[in-house]
């Protein structure tokens, strides 16, 4: 993987995906989880810059014919993307085979923290 949301990707680039609580930490990792998805499906609809963030509205089929409307926000340094933070569908479990490619991390709040505003 060289290029992520249209633009060269850092060696040291972080992603994170907060519906499953993954950090994935450099761009051989990233490449690494990425070459294992089988049957993905997608589409940029939308693509907006705005100095150093870049924001990718797509959809996607996870191989189960649901479309799921997503939006990926990503950070840029000396026109390479650093940061990068993943929304898609709902919230799910990280999958076995990702153990020991990604970290963990604590996404708040949790359902129980969330107030009416």
């Amino acid at each position: 993987m060289e290029r992520l949301l249209g633009a060269p990707l850092a060696d040291d680039a972080v992603r994170r995906w907060p519906q499953s609580g993954e950090i994935l930490r450099g761009k051989a990792r990233i490449a690494e989880v990425e070459s294992r998805f089988q049957g993905l499906k997608l589409a940029v609809t939308r693509r907006h810059a705005c100095g150093r963030v870049i924001v990718v509205e797509w959809n996607s089929d996870y191989g189960d014919g649901r479309v799921y409307r997503n939006v990926s926000i990503g950070e840029l340094q000396d026109g390479r993307v650093t940061r990068v933070a993943d929304y898609w569908g709902e919230p799910f479990a990280r999958p076995e085979w990702r153990r020991g490619l990604s970290d963990s991390e604590d996404v708040r709040p949790h359902a129980d923290e969330l107030t009416e505003e």
